[in-house]
């Protein structure tokens, strides 16, 4: 089998349930397990995230996405050539955030264009639940459900056990952001997380889209902690943009999350973000600490 996957998280998941070597085809941001690097990128972003002067803000980045989504133009650029030379079998990929990964649209007409007809499986999750379906989901298309489900067991597990440690400890009120410039919250599954690591998420309802707000209301929620966690951004990044929260922000405990690896990659690290948070949010409940994935300001 041919599979093409375009979502970083499907990526990991195919590799994790032993189909790896059966990927042709990855997008740019396809960087777990190392292995996915030596993968040919067919996506590419057509949003650049740096110039001669160095990375852009926040702001900039934000500024030049609604500016292409406002002229109808791709957010990536795929390889039609690639694709109507190998003819995959199955294509991974999402509707759930035209930002975020090439849409199912897109897909369906670069396929059709070039003669390339393929299995297209959109995965889009929005809650935890969900996203540990989508590994079964996964694993269905690809001939590999027995592999899936005992991933996802294993999964299951391992959130029973924070569950259980965290059992009798307070919920403290936690507000997760996605960007600080323009404030976004986080949604889909996040709200899932911050509840499944013992936290009280505020913000958003578990399952609800992403929202923009202001920092006066992002203040009137009154979150006890603060995770920011921006899009696409790795540890480094979110330790800018939660100076950045920091700032607007008085009195709540900030943290800075890797949300290229984990928070909003909706893959089986999810789990690792889970006991992370928890580990952060209740002191001593035996989880350790994940500095790679959650780090304090």
């Amino acid at each position: 089998m041919k599979i093409v996957s375009l979502v970083p998280s499907a990526t990991e998941i195919v590799f994790a349930i032993g189909a790896g070597d059966e990927l042709v085809g990855v997008t740019f941001e396809c960087d777990h397990p190392p292995e996915a690097r030596s993968i040919h990128v067919v996506s590419n972003a057509a949003v650049p995230t740096s110039a001669a002067a160095g990375p852009l803000t926040a702001a900039e980045i934000d500024s030049s996405v609604r500016d292409r989504l406002a002229a109808g133009e791709p957010l990536y650029l795929l390889d039609h050539e690639y694709l109507a030379e190998q003819r995959p079998d199955v294509v991974l990929t999402q509707d759930l955030c035209r930002v975020c990964a090439v849409p199912a649209s897109q897909v369906d007409r670069a396929l059709e264009l070039v003669g390339a007809p393929a299995e297209v499986v959109s995965l889009d999750p929005h809650s935890l639940d969900d996203v540990l379906e989508t590994v079964v989901a996964i694993g269905e298309a690809i001939g590999r459900r027995p592999a899936a489900t005992a991933l996802v067991e294993g999964l299951r597990a391992r959130l029973a056990a924070v569950s259980r440690a965290i059992a009798s400890r307070p919920r403290p009120r936690v507000l997760l952001l996605e960007w600080v410039d323009p404030p976004f919250l986080a949604g889909h599954w996040l709200p899932d997380v911050v509840k499944a690591a013992g936290g009280a998420p505020v913000g958003i309802a578990p399952g609800g889209w992403s929202s923009e707000a202001s920092w006066p209301q992002i203040r009137d929620l009154a979150a006890e902690v603060v995770i920011v966690a921006p899009c696409g951004f790795e540890l480094s990044r979110a330790r800018v943009e939660a100076e950045h929260a920091s700032r607007e922000l008085d009195g709540a405990a900030i943290y800075a999350g890797d949300a290229n690896a984990y928070f909003t990659r909706p893959g089986p690290r999810l789990v690792d973000t889970v006991e992370a948070i928890a580990a952060a949010l209740h002191p001593g409940c035996g989880l350790g600490e994940r500095l790679e994935v959650l780090v304090g300001l």
